[in-house]
């Protein structure tokens, strides 16, 4: 994809539906028992993953119009998949379902394309093989995974060494199914839509601070969901309108989970103008139309404790500080490394192409601003969300920035160059 430099950015846009609630809502709504309406799914290459996998185990799901319907097959219900279950490029598909498949008493095969081929999935093999599930994956750390399961899981209490939503989420489906009461500490609070699904869906569910607490359970209900917007897919829009001169844009029905809005608290305290209106209650989310000006930004520093809440919006946020008066400090994420790409280094080493002054360190960045962008041929590295940034990148720049490989957007964005003709003036 070509962009050049935009005068300003103006309009109402809507963003896709949420990739995490997407995810949860197909795997709860699959071993509920009844029928189950997803509205406003995400319809993208994760989230087909995951619904192909509930197909290949004897759920039906139906697509129609931007809803889902699906016929669960009830806790228990799942058939044993007559082949391995693929799930391309997606870490939740693979983490979450592999909680599910360890309850289950058939043995499966978890692959992956080459890029979640090379993510650890050791985070989820540990607790899950305390638990008592039998799985054997590459190097004890990589897909394919096959997962032995035999129905006899028991219960654990686990401190998890990560603040990971995905690590939490698979203990959880095990819970499920394991015999007693599970329970698992972060060490910082990570998203918390599993939890709030959980709960939704009919499972004994609780929460006690950084410690969440899930009991052995033999029904689920089917529910109506609606997903709202993803708060990751506006952050891209959301640092556009900031950084382009003259800009002024609505993001509408967007979700601002608590446990998800670390941008906007790191933003406004860079002197980010955003304004949220119409403050409601979706399915159990909080959700607001975001409004955005152009704005002065001044650098700021942030780390472990937020990170959490904003680790997806990172390599944006540091677009907007390549923006900022001063040097901005990240700290705290070193999971950014095992992401898609590793995006310390694709956020850096392409950003600096196009004339940023940024260094890499361990965990984080360390960012000197403003500074003027120029164009040039970068990389996105496969990284959907290194497209993304680089494309609002070269709203900015002087002269033309030709992102290689940008089709990648579809894995969570697939009209993301639509919606941004949309707005360009």
């Amino acid at each position: 994809m070509k962009i050049n430099k935009v005068s300003k950015l103006s309009g109402t846009i809507t963003v896709p539906a949420d990739k995490s609630i997407t995810h949860r809502s197909i795997m709860l709504s699959s071993i509920a028992e009844g029928k189950s309406y997803v509205n406003n799914y995400l319809q993208s290459d994760d989230c087909l993953m995951t619904m192909n996998a509930f197909k290949q185990m004897g759920v039906n799901i139906e697509q129609k119009d931007n809803s889902l319907i699906i016929d669960g097959v009830g806790i228990n219900g799942l058939k044993n998949p007559v082949k391995e279950i693929y799930a391309g490029n997606s870490g939740t598909t693979t983490r979450l379902l592999s909680g599910v498949l360890a309850g289950q008493r058939f043995s499966s095969t978890i692959t992956g394309d080459e890029s979640l081929s090379k993510r650890p999935m050791k985070r989820v093999i540990a607790p899950l093989s305390l638990m008592g599930a039998d799985i054997k994956a590459k190097d004890n750390n990589f897909l394919p995974m096959t997962i032995n399961a035999n129905g006899n899981l028991k219960a654990i209490d686990y401190v998890s060494p990560v603040a990971s939503a995905q690590v939490k989420s698979c203990i959880l489906f095990a819970g499920l199914y394991a015999d007693g009461t599970t329970t698992v500490t972060e060490p910082i609070k990570s998203r918390d839509h599993s939890e709030k699904m959980f709960k939704t869906f009919g499972a004994d569910i609780s929460v006690d601070g950084l410690k969440v607490i899930v009991n052995h359970c033999d029904k689920l209900y089917a529910q109506e969901v609606t997903v709202p917007c993803d708060i990751s897919s506006a952050a891209f829009f959301i640092v556009a309108g900031l950084i382009v001169p003259n800009s002024n844009i609505k993001i509408l029905n967007v979700n601002i989970n608590k446990t998800r809005d670390g941008v906007l608290t790191v933003l406004k305290s860079m002197g980010a103008d955003i304004v949220l209106d119409n403050v409601r209650t979706v399915s159990g989310e909080d959700v607001a139309d975001i409004e955005i000006r152009s704005s002065k930004l001044n650098s700021t520093s942030f780390g472990k404790e937020i990170v959490p809440s904003l680790i997806d919006e990172i390599p944006i946020i540091v677009l907007a500080a390549t923006q900022a008066e001063g040097q901005t400090v990240i700290s705290g994420a070193k999971e950014l490394k095992v992401k898609e790409s590793d995006r310390i280094h694709s956020v850096a080493s392409q950003l600096n192409k196009m004339g940023a002054d940024i260094q890499e360190t361990d965990d984080g960045f360390i960012i000197n601003g403003p500074a003027k962008l120029k164009g040039a041929t970068v990389d996105s590295f496969d990284d959907h969300r290194i497209a993304m940034m680089l494309s609002i990148a070269g709203l900015i720049a002087e002269g033309e920035t030709e992102v290689l490989k940008s089709d990648c957007v579809k894995i969570s964005f697939a009209n993301f160059y639509e919606v941004l003709k949309q707005i360009c003036k």
